[in-house]
């Protein structure tokens, strides 16, 4: 299954609205990793899509990827009837999962 055309700018649209659905799993490992809301919706606004999960349920999700300021990933679904993003994580990449370019995962 291929990544719907409008989804990148759907949850785009979505952020900059304010429509964040915050997942309690999302924000307990912010916390522990010291990761805000507001780098979040950065590393979405400015992140590339990297990997997509059509099969995730209730809805699809994507693991979006930002270098800067510092790398950071972020899986987020977008609900279209709601109209709502979904932040299910986010965590800063490291060495041991993902390659030096900090996107490729390694196959381990």
């Amino acid at each position: 299954m291929t990544l719907p055309p409008t989804m990148y700018i759907d949850i785009g649209n979505a952020v900059n609205a304010g429509r964040v659905l915050w997942k309690k799993h999302a924000l307990e490992r912010m916390m522990e990793r010291g990761i805000s809301r507001t780098q979040v919706k950065q590393a979405i606004l400015r992140g590339s899509i990297i990997e997509y999960y059509p099969d995730d349920y209730p809805i699809p999700s994507v693991l979006l990827a930002t270098p800067e300021p510092e790398p950071l990933h972020a899986v987020v679904a977008y609900d279209a009837a709601s109209q709502l993003c979904h932040v299910i994580t986010a965590y800063r990449p490291d060495l041991t999962h993902f390659e030096a370019d900090l996107i490729t995962r390694r196959l381990l």
